[in-house]
C-alpha cells in the first residue's frame, strides 16, 4: 500500500518504511512522531481511493529521525556588459522522517 501526501506545498509518494525529507516546522521538544492528514490518494491495486481533494479519514504517521540541513543552492544573477554580478546561497532546514503507518 502506498499514499500520496501533501506537505509544505509539495507532494510525496510514500510507503511504509520510506525515509523522506520534509520542510522543518515548529514541534514540541518531546515530539517523536508527525502525522500527515492531507492524504490525496491511497493506492492498493484495485482498492485505490482517490480524494476529492483529500481522502476522508486517511492519515500517515511518521517517526521523527533528525533535523538536517539540505544541500546548498547557489543563486546567481548576471547582466552581461553591465558589470553586475550577484551570488547568493541558500540551505533549507529539513526534517528527516521515516513512514510508520498508513491508515484509511
Amino acid at each position: 500500500m502506498y499514499a500520496i501526501i501533501e506537505d509544505g506545498g509539495k507532494q510525496y509518494r510514500v510507503q511504509k518504511g520510506d525515509t523522506i525529507y520534509v520542510e522543518q516546522r515548529e514541534l514540541k521538544d518531546s515530539a517523536k512522531k508527525i502525522e500527515f492528514d492531507r492524504v490525496l490518494l491511497l493506492g492498493d491495486g484495485a482498492k485505490s481511493k482517490i480524494g476529492t481533494p483529500l481522502v476522508e479519514g486517511a492519515k500517515v504517521t511518521a517517526k521523527l529521525e533528525a533535523a538536517v540541513r539540505g544541500p546548498k543552492l547557489d543563486i546567481v544573477k548576471f547582466r552581461r556588459r553591465k558589470g553586475y554580478k550577484l551570488k547568493k546561497g541558500h540551505r533549507q532546514d529539513l526534517l528527516k522522517v521515516t513512514i510508520d503507518t498508513i491508515t484509511g
